[in-house]
Protein backbone atom coordinates (compact mmCIF):
# COMPACT_ATOMS: atom_id res chain seq x y z
CA UNK A 1 0.00 0.00 0.00
CA UNK A 2 1.54 3.15 -1.26
CA UNK A 3 1.40 6.98 0.32
CA UNK A 4 -1.29 8.06 -2.55
CA UNK A 5 -3.32 5.22 -1.86
CA UNK A 6 -3.02 6.00 1.88
CA UNK A 7 -4.13 9.28 1.36
CA UNK A 8 -7.41 8.29 -0.88
CA UNK A 9 -8.53 6.05 1.61
CA UNK A 10 -8.55 8.68 4.51
CA UNK A 11 -10.00 11.44 1.87
CA UNK A 12 -12.59 8.77 0.94
CA UNK A 13 -13.68 7.78 4.71
CA UNK A 14 -13.83 11.20 5.97
CA UNK A 15 -15.51 12.56 2.54
CA UNK A 16 -18.10 10.20 2.91
CA UNK A 17 -18.66 10.73 6.95
CA UNK A 18 -19.22 14.71 6.17
CA UNK A 19 -21.96 13.92 3.52
CA UNK A 20 -24.35 12.61 6.19
CA UNK A 21 -22.97 15.19 8.66
CA UNK A 22 -23.31 18.97 7.82
CA UNK A 23 -21.67 19.70 11.17
CA UNK A 24 -18.47 18.16 10.27
CA UNK A 25 -18.28 19.74 6.75
CA UNK A 26 -19.58 23.01 8.58
CA UNK A 27 -15.78 22.59 10.73
CA UNK A 28 -14.07 21.73 8.07
CA UNK A 29 -14.99 23.46 5.08
CA UNK A 30 -12.78 26.25 4.08
CA UNK A 31 -13.99 29.78 5.10
CA UNK A 32 -11.32 32.62 5.12
CA UNK A 33 -13.50 34.76 8.00
CA UNK A 34 -13.16 31.85 10.43
CA UNK A 35 -9.27 31.98 9.83
CA UNK A 36 -9.67 35.91 10.37
CA UNK A 37 -10.92 36.60 13.28
CA UNK A 38 -10.47 33.13 15.29
CA UNK A 39 -7.02 31.65 13.55
CA UNK A 40 -8.48 28.07 12.43
CA UNK A 41 -5.85 28.09 9.66
CA UNK A 42 -6.06 24.38 9.79
CA UNK A 43 -8.87 24.94 7.72
CA UNK A 44 -5.82 25.19 4.96
CA UNK A 45 -5.61 21.63 5.15
CA UNK A 46 -8.99 20.25 6.62
CA UNK A 47 -10.99 21.33 3.61
CA UNK A 48 -8.94 19.11 1.36
CA UNK A 49 -10.62 15.87 3.41
CA UNK A 50 -14.03 17.16 2.41
CA UNK A 51 -15.50 17.02 -0.99
CA UNK A 52 -19.18 18.59 -1.92
CA UNK A 53 -20.50 14.80 -3.17
CA UNK A 54 -19.83 11.66 -4.60
CA UNK A 55 -18.82 12.53 -8.03
CA UNK A 56 -16.72 15.85 -6.95
CA UNK A 57 -14.84 12.81 -4.82
CA UNK A 58 -14.61 10.34 -7.30
CA UNK A 59 -12.94 12.84 -9.74
CA UNK A 60 -10.33 13.95 -7.31
CA UNK A 61 -9.00 10.68 -6.05
CA UNK A 62 -8.97 9.19 -9.20
CA UNK A 63 -6.97 11.79 -10.61
CA UNK A 64 -4.38 11.27 -7.31
CA UNK A 65 -4.05 7.67 -7.84
CA UNK A 66 -4.21 7.81 -11.65
CA UNK A 67 -1.03 10.27 -11.07
CA UNK A 68 0.29 9.53 -7.60
CA UNK A 69 2.19 6.33 -7.78
CA UNK A 70 4.00 7.77 -10.61
CA UNK A 71 5.13 10.24 -9.12
CA UNK A 72 5.65 8.47 -5.96
CA UNK A 73 8.12 6.12 -7.51
CA UNK A 74 9.72 8.91 -9.25
CA UNK A 75 10.62 10.75 -5.58
CA UNK A 76 11.83 7.41 -4.60
CA UNK A 77 14.50 7.71 -7.04
CA UNK A 78 14.91 11.07 -7.26
CA UNK A 79 15.36 11.58 -3.02
CA UNK A 80 16.06 8.11 -1.84
CA UNK A 81 15.17 7.39 1.55
CA UNK A 82 13.54 10.88 1.50
CA UNK A 83 11.18 10.64 -1.23
CA UNK A 84 8.01 9.30 1.02
CA UNK A 85 8.77 12.52 3.00
CA UNK A 86 8.88 15.13 -0.05
CA UNK A 87 5.98 13.07 -1.42
CA UNK A 88 3.93 14.17 1.03
CA UNK A 89 5.47 17.62 1.87
CA UNK A 90 4.76 18.18 -1.68
CA UNK A 91 0.67 17.21 -1.17
CA UNK A 92 0.49 18.99 2.50
CA UNK A 93 2.79 22.18 1.59
CA UNK A 94 0.95 22.98 -1.75
CA UNK A 95 -2.82 22.58 -0.26
CA UNK A 96 -1.75 25.18 1.90
CA UNK A 97 -0.32 27.48 -1.01
CA UNK A 98 -3.09 26.85 -3.43
CA UNK A 99 -5.49 28.91 -1.49
CA UNK A 100 -3.34 31.71 -0.43
CA UNK A 101 -4.78 33.72 -2.85
CA UNK A 102 -8.09 32.60 -2.40
CA UNK A 103 -7.64 33.67 1.41
CA UNK A 104 -6.45 36.76 0.61
CA UNK A 105 -9.50 37.42 -1.96
CA UNK A 106 -11.57 36.08 0.56
CA UNK A 107 -10.71 36.60 4.00
CA UNK A 108 -13.41 39.05 4.84
CA UNK A 109 -16.51 37.34 2.72
CA UNK A 110 -19.11 35.66 5.03
CA UNK A 111 -20.80 34.58 1.73
CA UNK A 112 -17.52 32.13 0.39
CA UNK A 113 -16.69 28.32 1.40
CA UNK A 114 -14.25 26.07 -0.63
CA UNK A 115 -14.06 22.26 -0.14
CA UNK A 116 -11.82 19.29 -1.79
CA UNK A 117 -8.50 18.07 -2.64
CA UNK A 118 -8.02 19.73 -6.23
CA UNK A 119 -5.18 22.31 -5.46
CA UNK A 120 -3.13 19.74 -3.97
CA UNK A 121 -4.03 16.88 -6.16
CA UNK A 122 -3.47 19.10 -9.26
CA UNK A 123 -0.22 19.80 -7.63
CA UNK A 124 0.86 15.92 -8.01
CA UNK A 125 -0.28 16.42 -11.49
CA UNK A 126 1.91 18.61 -12.79
CA UNK A 127 4.73 17.38 -10.65
CA UNK A 128 4.41 14.27 -12.82
CA UNK A 129 3.79 16.35 -15.88
CA UNK A 130 7.08 17.97 -15.18
CA UNK A 131 9.05 14.92 -14.56
CA UNK A 132 7.18 12.83 -17.31
CA UNK A 133 6.02 15.67 -19.79
CA UNK A 134 5.68 13.09 -22.77
CA UNK A 135 3.05 10.65 -21.01
CA UNK A 136 0.10 10.43 -22.83
CA UNK A 137 -2.97 11.86 -21.24
CA UNK A 138 -6.36 11.81 -22.13
CA UNK A 139 -9.82 13.11 -21.19
CA UNK A 140 -13.05 11.51 -21.86
CA UNK A 141 -13.81 14.25 -24.15
CA UNK A 142 -10.76 13.68 -26.25
CA UNK A 143 -10.22 9.78 -26.53
CA UNK A 144 -6.61 10.01 -27.81
CA UNK A 145 -3.56 10.49 -25.69
CA UNK A 146 -1.47 14.02 -25.71
CA UNK A 147 1.47 14.55 -24.49
CA UNK A 148 1.66 15.81 -20.91
CA UNK A 149 3.39 18.86 -21.19
CA UNK A 150 1.07 19.98 -24.33
CA UNK A 151 -2.33 19.09 -21.67
CA UNK A 152 -0.70 21.04 -18.94
CA UNK A 153 -0.50 24.17 -20.95
CA UNK A 154 -3.98 23.54 -22.43
CA UNK A 155 -4.80 23.04 -18.52
CA UNK A 156 -3.62 25.94 -17.50
CA UNK A 157 -4.73 28.20 -20.21
CA UNK A 158 -8.19 27.30 -19.63
CA UNK A 159 -8.01 27.68 -15.69
CA UNK A 160 -6.51 30.72 -16.13
CA UNK A 161 -9.24 31.92 -18.02
CA UNK A 162 -12.38 30.92 -16.16
CA UNK A 163 -10.50 32.01 -12.93
CA UNK A 164 -10.88 35.42 -14.36
CA UNK A 165 -14.46 35.37 -16.01
CA UNK A 166 -15.32 34.43 -12.17
CA UNK A 167 -18.81 32.69 -11.33
CA UNK A 168 -19.60 29.14 -10.62
CA UNK A 169 -19.09 27.29 -7.44
CA UNK A 170 -15.42 25.94 -8.73
CA UNK A 171 -12.17 27.36 -6.78
CA UNK A 172 -10.11 27.44 -10.43
CA UNK A 173 -7.58 29.40 -8.56
CA UNK A 174 -6.72 26.57 -6.12
CA UNK A 175 -5.83 24.42 -9.17
CA UNK A 176 -4.14 27.02 -10.99
CA UNK A 177 -1.75 28.04 -8.06
CA UNK A 178 -2.01 24.02 -6.81
CA UNK A 179 -0.33 23.51 -10.34
CA UNK A 180 2.12 26.25 -9.93
CA UNK A 181 3.14 25.32 -6.25
CA UNK A 182 3.54 21.86 -7.59
CA UNK A 183 6.38 22.35 -10.05
CA UNK A 184 8.01 25.12 -7.97
CA UNK A 185 8.11 22.70 -4.97
CA UNK A 186 9.99 19.94 -6.76
CA UNK A 187 12.09 22.41 -8.48
CA UNK A 188 13.36 23.04 -4.77
CA UNK A 189 13.79 19.85 -3.28
CA UNK A 190 15.47 18.72 -6.65
CA UNK A 191 17.90 21.59 -6.35
CA UNK A 192 18.19 20.59 -2.13
CA UNK A 193 18.10 17.03 -2.00
CA UNK A 194 19.05 15.63 -5.40
CA UNK A 195 21.80 16.11 -7.87
CA UNK A 196 19.38 15.45 -10.81
CA UNK A 197 19.32 18.19 -12.68
CA UNK A 198 14.94 18.26 -13.08
CA UNK A 199 15.12 20.99 -15.68
CA UNK A 200 17.40 19.36 -18.22
CA UNK A 201 15.36 16.08 -18.00
CA UNK A 202 11.97 18.37 -18.77
CA UNK A 203 14.05 20.27 -21.29
CA UNK A 204 15.81 16.88 -23.06
CA UNK A 205 11.95 15.46 -22.93
CA UNK A 206 10.37 17.99 -24.87
CA UNK A 207 13.29 18.54 -27.47
CA UNK A 208 12.97 14.77 -28.35
CA UNK A 209 9.42 14.94 -28.75
CA UNK A 210 7.66 14.73 -31.88
CA UNK A 211 4.43 14.29 -33.90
Amino acid sequence: MNITLIIVIITSVISFSAFSNPRVTEQMIFYPPAITNQNQWYRFFSCALIHADPPHLLFNMFSLYSFGGLVEENFKYLFGSLGPILYVALYVISQFLCLLPTFSKHKNDYSYRSLGASGAVSAVIFAGIFLNPLVKLSLLFIPIGIPGFIFGFLYLGVTVYLDRKGGGSINHSAHLFGAIAGIGLLVIFGYAFSQYDLFQNFIAQIKSFSF
